[in-house]
């Protein structure tokens, strides 16, 4: 067993693929979609989709913390080279951030709801914008992080090992 967990696969996991854009792609449609329903809810004054919104806020701030968490393994387990660092630092810096925003607009949605769960403040309303465009510039630095950089794919892991990459 203990050979299992010590011994890594050609992505640099001691699991088969990377967990972490698992979970918070799943973070980032909650959020995006608590946002939209809430938009539409306030337009269009249908309060059943503040309550698909409260609930999908809900499940995004207990994911959000798996998200976290497994993105710090997984970035610690990266050895991620000189170029990467400060893209990974931001990233990982925005997600922690997130992780408390999230939670504080939940929480404050809790208050809003316990009031009057059929209407929305146009504060609210702003701060969802803000998250929203937050979580934007979150996934463009995980997208970096995989797409411009290579973290955990097949080449960046073997150029590493081979030291062509420090």
């Amino acid at each position: 067993m203990l050979d299992f967990i010590t011994s890594f696969n050609d992505h640099n996991l001691p699991y088969p693929d990377t967990i972490h854009p698992i979970v918070v792609h799943f973070v980032i449609a909650m959020v995006m979609f608590a946002f939209a329903c809430d938009v539409v809810g306030y337009f269009t004054g249908n309060a059943h989709l503040f309550e698909v919104s409260w609930w999908n806020m809900c499940v995004a701030t207990i994911a959000i913390f798996i998200a976290v968490i497994f993105g710090q393994f997984e970035a610690g387990l990266a050895k991620p080279y000189d170029a990467v660092k400060a893209v990974l630092n931001m990233h990982t810096l925005l997600g922690w951030s997130l992780s408390g925003i999230i939670a504080a607009i939940t929480a404050w949605r809790y208050v809003l709801r316990t009031r009057n769960p059929d209407k929305l403040p146009i504060h609210y309303m702003i701060a969802g914008l803000f998250l929203t465009l937050i979580v934007g510039l979150q996934v463009y630095l995980g997208d970096e992080l995989v797409w411009v950089y290579g973290l955990h794919t097949v080449p960046v892991v073997e150029a590493l090992k081979n030291g062509i990459l420090r």
